[in-house]
């Protein structure tokens, strides 16, 4: 199946975005009731077509199981939904704000409106849910989609096309379907917004696209995010919900547990705990249709390089597989890629360097909490941190000496799936943040407005200055 349509060439993209933009500026307001009928929509063909959906990731991937896609894709896109058609109302509303005594009787609010054209780019480890729910958020908004969703998953990039032609008009949301080639023509369109999910490598390159258009850009990007095992945890319960984070999507997950860090000397604590959590999990990995497979060969070979380098290179790597390690583990044609521990990986290691997007989880020892903090501050900010303990003074010095996008004490992934909490990265794992009302603002214009009275006396600070502008200044320096 070839992902390329007629929307490939230049000239198409530029048509479709060109009626997006008539459309934007003839019909700047866009009420409650055109915004709640677009999200109804959206809600009905989830309802009606979630079963296909699902079964299209599940061809795209190989071995990726409905019920995967069902809570990690669908469910989130419920959510968000419904979150979004309760709070639409009030998010829409003008904001009054406060006028400083010295411009009373002025009055003033902040306008929400929409920004217009919205484009998103989206990835292929959740291609329903990360297609969507920024298209949900722009849609909420008030603005107008176009969206590129990943040529790796072809047939739920195609079935997506299919469903939303035939529910939105191309002037309110469109799919372009195409290569790499296709995507970096997507960003060069001049829109108003543009919100990219996906590596840090295309990240830059989306937002250097979007610059020459000064068009402002929402990335949610990757990083490695870690995980730190404090002194004063229950090991058995922090190892169940590491790996359970680590192993959703077979680790294919932006924020994923990239590597541990634990107290010195409790390292083969912690593998027993993994083992027993992997055996809880996924009582076998190969032919487990709850396991997902490496999406495609070319990662699957690019995780398998990685760890001949690490081994070579003097770590030590311990698979975990609850049949006994064998071939059948690891096997590249449905590539179910068993769960792996890698003790000694060090800097310049493709694990450390890069981010690691498979069932590969590093394990580094530490000996005081200072050496973990520094550890984490000497690398790029990441998407996410998780804290394991029941030292509260802990805890609290690894949430105030660190920055990253996110952080679930205790558990892993859970703050994503908070509606209330904004999702997004920092520095090198990305920047804007959406989800609930942090996401309406980000895709939203706040204009400020301010109503003059007519009882004003702005006036009285007119030129020509002279007395009577000393003795108003003289008053005004004593009200702030």
């Amino acid at each position: 199946m070839t992902p390329l349509n007629a929307d490939a060439s230049p000239s198409r993209l530029r048509s479709l975005f060109d009626a997006q933009h008539r459309a934007s500026r003839v019909h700047v307001d866009v009420p409650l009731a055109v915004r709640r009928h677009r999200l109804l929509r959206m809600r009905a063909l989830l309802n009606a077509h979630g079963g296909a959906l699902a079964q299209a990731v599940k061809a795209d991937f190989g071995v990726r199981s409905p019920e995967l896609t069902e809570i990690a894709d669908l469910f989130v896109l419920r959510t968000l939904l419904s979150s979004t058609l309760k709070h639409l109302p009030r998010w829409m509303k003008p904001v009054k704000v406060r006028t400083p005594l010295y411009l009373q009787p002025a009055h003033a609010c902040v306008q929400r409106q929409p920004l217009g054209v919205v484009g998103v780019v989206s990835p292929w480890n959740y291609p329903v849910q990360l297609a969507l729910a920024p298209v949900i958020t722009a849609l909420g908004a008030g603005n107008r989609v176009m969206l590129k969703p990943s040529e790796l998953t072809p047939r739920t990039s195609a079935l997506l096309a299919q469903l939303l032609a035939a529910s939105f008009s191309s002037d309110e949301l469109y799919v372009v379907q195409g290569d790499g080639a296709v995507a970096a023509e997507f960003a060069s369109l001049p829109f108003d917004h543009l919100f990219f999910t996906g590596s840090t490598a295309v990240g830059r390159k989306v937002a250097a696209a979007a610059a020459a258009n000064l068009t402002p850009t929402t990335l949610e990007l990757g990083g490695k995010s870690p995980c730190i095992i404090d002194a004063s945890c229950n090991m058995a319960d922090a190892a169940l919900k590491i790996a359970h984070g680590k192993l959703l999507n077979a680790g294919q997950t932006c924020v994923a547990p990239d590597y541990v860090l634990l107290p010195r000397g409790r390292e083969a604590e912690f593998e027993t705990a993994f083992a027993a959590a992997v055996k809880q999990l996924f009582p076998r990995i190969a032919g487990n249709p709850d396991y997902a497979s490496i999406q495609n060969d070319r990662y699957f070979a690019r995780l398998q390089e990685a760890l001949l380098e690490a081994r070579a290179g003097g770590a030590t790597i311990t698979v975990i597989d609850p049949q006994g390690v064998s071939p059948a583990s690891n096997d590249p044609v449905t590539r179910q890629m068993a769960p792996v521990l890698v003790y000694g990986a060090r800097p310049g290691m493709r694990l450390m360097e890069e981010e690691i997007f498979g069932p590969v989880l590093p394990v580094l020892p530490y000996d005081t909490l200072d050496q973990a903090i520094g550890y984490i501050n000497a690398r790029p900010r990441p998407l996410a941190l998780y804290w394991f303990g029941a030292d509260s003074a802990a805890r609290d010095q690894v949430l105030a000496r660190t920055v990253s996008g996110g952080v679930t004490v205790n558990d892993t992934l859970m703050h994503i799936a908070h509606e209330n909490l904004p999702f997004g990265g920092v520095g090198d794992s990305g920047w804007g943040s959406y989800h609930g009302e942090a996401g309406f603002l980000r895709l939203t214009q706040q204009k400020p407005v301010l109503v003059q009275s007519t009882w004003a006396r702005g006036d009285l600070l007119y030129p020509p200055y002279g007395p009577r502008f000393k003795r108003v200044m003289g008053w005004l320096k004593r009200l702030v």
